[in-house]
């Protein structure tokens, strides 16, 4: 979906794919794709009707080895080195229009119908990194040393702990009865959002003050939490940054 001028607004898609025959004519360039440089079937959002607007936007499914597909830079992230995310690049690719995924002009729904489960996603793996940084700090705090005792028993540590052991409490049992109404078909776009933003927003916080309370172990990159805050920034950024939630939310409620 990402292109270089269209991030949490889908409707600013620019890459187009103009039906020729049997096949498309797909051009445009794509940004911060994850797994870019290994997939080997990329499913592109393109515009097959320019002047339909959200109606206008279709799927299409692109192979590796198609003329005029060339995948650009591993970019250079901040964190999470493990998972390559690229720039793609189309030139008159000709995609056999037994490639369109789903019907012409319906690619907008399909992507509204699924971010729902993507954002859910998003909320569940930054409460779990949250949770992780959480209880390597807890066991950090109770063993390092300072004034002849563990920084564990320092009233403002111990207080940073407290609260951050509530707020991922609270969170959790959001999350949880998140994922029951997901699988039972009753989730709400609204509360998606809500537990993205929520979240992922959170995990900042709270691997912001696990490194903290790390001290200057905490920023080195030996130390998984000082990773955990560097991998985690970007949560509240992909899948709809938490302005986008926010907005949806409030549109929600009939703002």
């Amino acid at each position: 979906m990402t292109e270089p001028g269209a991030g949490s607004d889908l409707q600013g898609i620019r890459s187009t794919a103009v039906r020729a025959g049997d096949h498309y004519l797909l051009n445009g360039q794509k940004t911060f794709i994850s797994n870019g440089q290994q997939g080997d079937i990329v499913i592109v959002v393109a515009r097959t009707d320019p002047q339909a607007g959200h109606r206008g936007i279709s799927l299409l499914v692109v192979e590796r080895g198609m003329p005029g597909f060339d995948r650009g830079r591993n970019l250079d992230k901040l964190g999470m080195h493990a998972q390559d995310t690229s720039e793609l690049f189309f030139t008159d690719v000709r995609v056999s229009a037994a490639n369109l995924l789903g019907e012409e002009g319906g690619g907008f729904v399909a992507l509204m119908q699924n971010l729902p489960r993507e954002r859910v996603t998003i909320g569940v793996t930054a409460l779990a990194m949250a949770e992780k940084a959480f209880e390597d700090t807890l066991a950090y705090c109770k063993q390092r040393q300072a004034f002849g005792q563990p920084i564990g028993k320092f009233q403002h540590t111990k207080f940073a702990l407290a609260e951050m052991a509530t707020e991922l409490a609270i969170a959790r049992a959001f999350t949880d009865r998140a994922i029951t109404e997901h699988c039972a078909d009753r989730l709400s776009t609204e509360e998606a959002s809500m537990v993205k933003w929520w979240n992922t927003e959170l995990c900042n916080r709270v691997t912001d003050r696990c490194v903290q309370l790390h001290g200057g172990y905490g920023y080195m990159h030996e130390y998984q939490v000082g990773r955990a805050w560097a991998d985690g920034r970007v949560q509240s950024i992909f899948g709809g940054t938490t302005e986008i939630q926010k907005e949806i939310i409030g549109r929600g409620l009939g703002l």
